[in-house]
């Protein structure tokens, strides 16, 4: 029977937020790393309550794929739930990934743009797919992954939990092997970190997972540190009585990996390169994907009108002035 024998964890705010909206579980067998989105604090209030809802689970019923899916129905049902009903959290929202560890068997469900990977013979492999803008734009052959760091809208997600009362999952399951390590994160490692230094950074500090999650969160600071960190790791090994390897979540880290991000540090300049969150539904993201050329579409014929009115009066003048 397969069990979890070594953890790793941490969360860190980034260099260009102020609050860290971001949230985590790591209670075996379940993790689950929540990244909110909305107002004032109601992102952070969003993952609190997703987060919560996994954290409280009492062993839901049934199992695998279907209790991460209760357990993410639920999670959506609190954060729409107090959205709707609390004007100052109105319209906030989150991202969710639940991991179930189970005899052999990992169960995922995933909503959002946070990410689930699996690490086997020194191979990284992204397990979910992304509920994005950019990713939409990929699949379809009109974006590279190498466009996506810098496109205007790689912010835009297509599913969150919190925007409507029900909830799409995604739920799979992974066959599991001793030594297999997962980990989940937010998209503020992703959007920073290239997938072959995540991987090299693993499989430097494999033996310390503690070590290597304060590891990938240097490198996301180093990085630009554009968005909250947060990275959750968790290995597979064999069920023989031993103890689990679990050390206490590191603090928030400065862009040099080391104490708290001070708050004061963060001037107007620095804010600057943020993008917020926004969820746009699938059919309304590619209405966003070309502002300008649509404006240009617009502006072309008013042009060419502008064009022949100016045409026509020259004429007039022309033949007035013949007279």
């Amino acid at each position: 029977m397969s069990t979890v024998r070594q953890l790793g964890h941490g969360t860190d705010t980034g260099k260009k937020r102020r609050r860290n909206e971001d949230d985590y579980v790591v209670e075996p067998p379940l993790f689950a790393i929540a990244d909110g989105m909305g107002g004032a604090q109601a992102g952070e209030l969003a993952s609190s309550l997703a987060a919560g809802a996994v954290r409280e689970d009492e062993g839901t019923a049934g199992s695998g794929e279907r209790r991460v899916t209760q357990l993410i129905q639920e999670a959506n049902r609190r954060v729409y739930q107090r959205s709707s009903q609390d004007a100052a959290a109105s319209g906030m929202g989150t991202t969710l990934t639940v991991a179930l560890v189970g005899d052999g068997t990992v169960a995922f469900g995933h909503v959002g743009d946070s990410r689930a990977y699996l690490i086997r013979d020194r191979r990284l492999e992204q397990l979910t797919e992304d509920h994005s803008l950019v990713a939409e734009l990929v699949r379809s052959g009109k974006l590279s992954p190498e466009e996506t760091r810098t496109h205007p809208q790689r912010s835009v997600i297509t599913r969150a939990l919190g925007t409507d009362p029900d909830v799409d999952v995604d739920t799979f399951s992974i066959e599991t092997q001793t030594g297999d390590l997962f980990m989940l994160c937010s998209d503020g490692l992703t959007s920073m970190v290239e997938d072959d230094v995540i991987l090299s950074t693993i499989e430097e500090n494999r033996d310390n997972l503690q070590k290597t999650a304060k590891a990938l969160i240097r490198a996301a600071n180093k990085g630009g540190g554009e968005d909250n960190i947060t990275v959750v790791f968790f290995e597979i090994g064999d069920d023989v009585g031993e103890p689990l390897e679990e050390t206490a979540q590191y603090p928030a880290l400065t862009a040099d990996g080391d104490g708290e991000l001070d708050e004061d540090t963060l001037d107007e300049l620095d804010r600057v390169p943020a993008l917020d969150t926004m969820v746009v539904p699938p059919g309304e993201a590619q209405e966003i994907v070309a502002p300008k050329r649509r404006a240009l579409a617009r502006l072309i014929p008013a042009l060419l009108l502008i064009l022949v009115a100016l045409a026509v009066v020259a004429v007039v003048l022309w033949t007035l002035y013949r007279r």
